[in-house]
């Protein structure tokens, strides 16, 4: 399998991003703030062919203004975290939550409760690019998009880019992100990055 060039791009926001929910599983549409976010973005990168979502309607709306003649191919395993009972709730909501403060106190690494946690949704998250990686190979693309979840592009980045941070670092905004060569070595993937979006 050859380089491949892919533009890691962070949706839009939804209603319940901009009151610091966790919204993980919930498929949420754009609210207006962020129709209106995504359609004054403006990326210096090439049109593309081919752009990969989660399938999730923020993702994809995100997409469609973002690469409007682009083929729109969904990978699930791409999808944000699934927060389990936090979902749709704000942290101040779960001040009380034992549960809440206990996955808070672990660096939120544990499982939450009816949820992933974080090495699952990592694997998970890393299996959904080999398959973006095998699709775009199978095509003869050498370069893509994916619009994604920010936590998509966390677990991503600091499973395989160089240089090497912590997951937080990888943090993107909301319309933005990082531009990566990737290429497989040995079994794994290695991401350079070569600048942000």
């Amino acid at each position: 399998m050859g380089p491949l060039t892919v533009y890691l791009v962070r949706h839009a926001p939804t209603a319940g991003n901009l009151e610091r929910r966790y919204i993980g599983v919930t498929d949420e549409p754009l609210c207006p703030e962020g129709q209106k976010r995504v359609a004054e973005t403006c990326l210096d990168i090439p049109p593309a062919d081919v752009v990969y979502t989660s399938g999730m309607v923020r993702t994809v709306q995100t997409a469609s203004v973002l690469f409007p003649q682009a083929e729109q191919v969904a990978v699930p395993d791409l999808h944000e975290m699934d927060f389990g009972t936090f979902e749709g709730r704000t942290a101040d909501e779960m001040a009380d939550d034992a549960a809440y403060r206990e996955w808070v106190d672990g660096w939120c690494l544990g499982r939450c409760p009816q949820g992933e946690d974080r090495a699952g949704f990592v694997a998970r998250v890393c299996k959904g690019f080999d398959a973006l990686a095998e699709d775009a190979h199978r095509r003869g693309l050498s370069q893509v998009a994916a619009v994604v979840h920010g936590g998509t592009i966390m677990a991503l980045l600091s499973s395989y880019a160089e240089p090497a941070k912590d997951y937080y670092d990888w943090h993107a905004s909301w319309c933005h992100g990082y531009v990566c060569a990737c290429e497989r070595v040995g079994g794994a993937w290695r991401m350079v990055v070569e600048r942000e979006l």
